[in-house]
């Protein structure tokens, strides 16, 4: 039940975010539609053929379809209306990511995997709609941004969820955690630029350095 409540909430939550992305890029409401469901399903699918299990997600249960097309049209209307905060798509998705990746955690526990596996597949799960979505609405993905705190927030908190478990808390509270983990170094990443350090070469177009007579 709450693995089930996680899915579908995780998938509202990257619908809205899809949306927005659409609507920044003026898409129409198909395009909204489209891509509200690759970012709420992109992930998800791949984890589950990944994993072996079958039929995905979304196709077991085609209520998930139905509450991502609900959660994009009705994030049209209200856009209309209000005008979202510049940075309301990474605070939704940050969200998301808390939700879903959490989900995906469980569904790779589930199936009695290592929890190195486990942590893989909450990645995969939280993190990859928003790359389908950002490579179709051409913008550099997320995951992939400079220094961002992205995938990094779910890796972290999803071997926080696996700890939490190990220890002997119960999947509840276990998921609790895990989730205020994620959303916390996401949010905090956006709020106070919170980054890792940067991998660069040395500038070649500097001179070399001269040895003194």
């Amino acid at each position: 039940m709450i693995l089930q409540l996680l899915d579908y909430s995780g998938s509202a939550v990257f619908a809205v975010s899809g949306a927005l992305a659409a609507g920044r890029k003026s898409l129409d409401v198909l395009g909204v539609v489209v891509i509200a469901l690759v970012t709420a399903t992109g992930g998800g699918t791949i984890r589950d053929l990944l994993l072996d299990r079958h039929p995905v997600f979304w196709i077991a249960d085609p209520a998930y379809v139905a509450v991502i097309v609900g959660a994009a049209l009705l994030t049209i209307p209200y856009t209309r209306w209000v005008r979202p905060p510049l940075q309301s798509l990474q605070i939704v998705d940050a969200l998301g990511l808390a939700f879903f990746s959490i989900a995906g955690a469980q569904v790779a526990e589930s199936k009695a995997h290592s929890g190195l596996i486990v942590v893989m597949m909450a990645t995969i799960t939280g993190a990859f709609g928003g790359v389908l979505r950002d490579v179709l609405c051409n913008d550099i993905p997320m995951i992939l941004r400079k220094g961002n705190i992205y995938a990094t927030a779910v890796i972290v908190g999803a071997t926080v969820y696996v700890l939490s478990l190990r220890f002997g808390l119960t999947r509840g509270p276990a998921t609790v955690v895990g989730m205020i983990t994620i959303a916390s170094l996401r949010l905090g990443a956006i709020a106070w630029n919170w980054s890792l350090p940067v991998y660069t070469f040395a500038d070649e177009r500097a001179p070399p350095k001269r040895d003194k007579d």
